[in-house]
């Protein structure tokens, strides 16, 4: 008979902690958005549409504590540990990233919502029943994020607006690691002076083959 694996909140940041949930949930949900820019088409029905970034994950789920039958206060015993979870943290300047574990699933990020709601109290007022609706914003840092993923020499073409201060050689630099890579980027834009490229011009920035 397979052993009941039990979901846990995990404290990733030190000191390390774990909360164990008293009962799986029922269920979770994960949601996740990108990001596009439209450019603008003569002609077209639709702008092209060009990918920016992507937006964090966000992780949903509903826990379910009952601590009747001990006659314990459940804010004590589990949900204080979970408000704590999404307080700032004095030496961290900020709340503590955590970890959401339920068998092969790990999901890590900081408690972007809580909501704690008591529905069952023991004579003496102590609550010992709760459900805790939480939300976890997801988190990876960018070197986590390149070791995963990491990105080779631009492959297609892109746009970008020049900023103010920015030079096509400054962009060049940045997204072909070359400066010297200017020219290729005046060639595809019909440019014959850089220096009179005002801000706010979104160049075409052409793949290398």
């Amino acid at each position: 008979m397979a052993t009941l694996e039990k979901a846990k909140l995990i404290r990733v940041d030190k000191p390390s902690t774990t909360t164990d949930v008293l009962f799986n949930p029922q269920e979770y949900s994960v949601q996740k958005s990108v990001q596009y820019e439209p450019h603008k088409s003569p002609g077209l029905d639709l702008p092209e549409q060009e990918f920016t970034s992507g937006n964090p994950s966000l992780l949903s789920v509903e826990l379910f504590f009952d601590t009747y039958e001990s006659k314990k206060d459940v804010s004590k015993e589990y949900t204080d540990s979970i408000m704590k979870l999404s307080l700032v943290d004095a030496d961290l300047h900020r709340p503590p990233l955590v970890q959401f574990c339920w068998g092969t699933f790990l999901f890590e990020g900081f408690i972007e919502s809580l909501t704690l709601r008591y529905t069952m109290f023991l004579p003496s007022g102590k609550p010992c029943r709760a459900t805790a609706n939480l939300s976890i914003k997801q988190y990876e840092s960018a070197k986590d994020q390149l070791q995963r993923n990491p990105r080779n020499s631009p492959d297609h073409t892109k746009r970008r607006t020049l900023k103010m201060g920015e030079t096509l050689a400054l962009i060049a630099h940045e997204e072909y690691d070359d400066a010297a890579e200017w020219r290729r980027i005046a060639d595809a834009n019909g440019i014959v002076d850089p220096r009179e490229v005002k801000p706010g011009t979104v160049l075409l920035l052409p793949p290398i083959l």
